[in-house]
């Protein structure tokens, strides 16, 4: 993995971009089967608004929108290859149309050896987009011939020959996410039972067994976001055990997600209605996640409400 500025590449031309201190516009490009798409995915699990296979002759356009509605767009990804090989060739007058219009952007190249490149078309039992009738080596080849330019004027020049997806997402993450390391998105969500699973639930909980509000008359027409139904569960016997254990529980999963790249799942936690235990659950656990490094969480409440 390798950053090269325009100066080190002791070539000056127009299509030399200017690295923006916060990054607005980045343009994503390189050898076929080096790893784009999963590069687009990284980036828009980053916040990226990213758009594939954009015409060059669009390119300025759509930099344009970004330049002038930042808060819509702050982040514009342009994932660009040679399936339009007529179309790409373009791509120089596209770039220095940016540089003259004073836009700033990066230009990230993904790269390969020809050895692995092969291996992953034969792997995926596709054609090169420029072999035509030849063999995978040939497309390569010419493909190669068709980037060098852009390659050499690229901001970030990243091999991704070690990289298997994950390891790829990785590097992208710690190139272009403000945030650092990869953090996990949790949303802590309460139901009921007698309404059904929740169908986006990556794990599930039952809290069933503790004592329930609905049976104690003054308790029954609140929720559990009320102080005196919340104190009523988190002092049964067992609750405060159950929440310790199970966020501990959930240490190793995180550390897991972060690793393979998985940036989100959803916590469902459910009693009988979903009105008093799993209301007061989750929000207990919710707050002890929180308290975790990397991580985000947001609580819901499906079956709040519901009689």
């Amino acid at each position: 993995m390798t950053e090269t500025s325009a100066a080190e590449t002791g070539h000056e031309t127009d299509l030399t971009p200017v690295r923006p201190p916060a990054s607005e516009l980045l343009i994503v490009t390189g050898m076929s089967g080096a790893g784009r798409s999963t590069a687009a995915n990284a980036l828009e699990d980053h916040g990226w608004y990213v758009v594939e296979n954009l015409p060059p002759q669009l390119l300025g356009t759509l930099s344009d929108l970004v330049r002038h509605s930042p808060d819509r767009i702050p982040k514009l990804a342009v994932v660009m290859d040679v399936r339009g090989k007529a179309l790409f060739a373009d791509i120089r007058d596209a770039l220095a149309q940016l540089t003259s219009s004073g836009t700033e952007y990066r230009l990230l190249f993904l790269d390969a050896s020809d050895d692995v490149l092969i291996r992953r078309f034969e792997q995926g039992r596709r054609p090169h987009p420029l072999q035509e009738g030849g063999r995978i080596s040939d497309g390569i080849a010419e493909e190669r011939t068709l980037l060098r330019e852009l390659k050499d004027h690229a901001t970030i020049v990243l091999d991704t020959s070690d990289f298997n997806v994950h390891g790829l997402a990785t590097a992208i993450t710690e190139l272009f996410s403000e945030k650092g390391p990869v953090t996990v998105r949790l949303n802590v969500m309460s139901f009921g039972f007698k309404y059904g699973l929740p169908a986006d639930a990556n794990f599930v909980a039952d809290v069933r067994f503790l004592p329930n509000p609905h049976w104690v008359p003054q308790l029954r027409p609140h929720t559990g976001l009320d102080p005196d139904v919340r104190d009523y569960v988190l002092v049964a016997n067992g609750a405060q055990e159950f929440v310790e254990r199970y966020v501990n529980a959930l240490e190793p999963v995180l550390a897991g997600y972060r690793r393979e790249n998985k940036h989100y799942a959803t916590i469902a936690i459910g009693c009988t209605g979903g009105k008093h235990r799993s209301v007061a659950i989750a929000e207990e656990i919710s707050k002890r996640l929180a308290q975790q490094p990397r991580v985000t969480v947001t609580t819901a409440h499906r079956d709040l409400g519901r009689e």
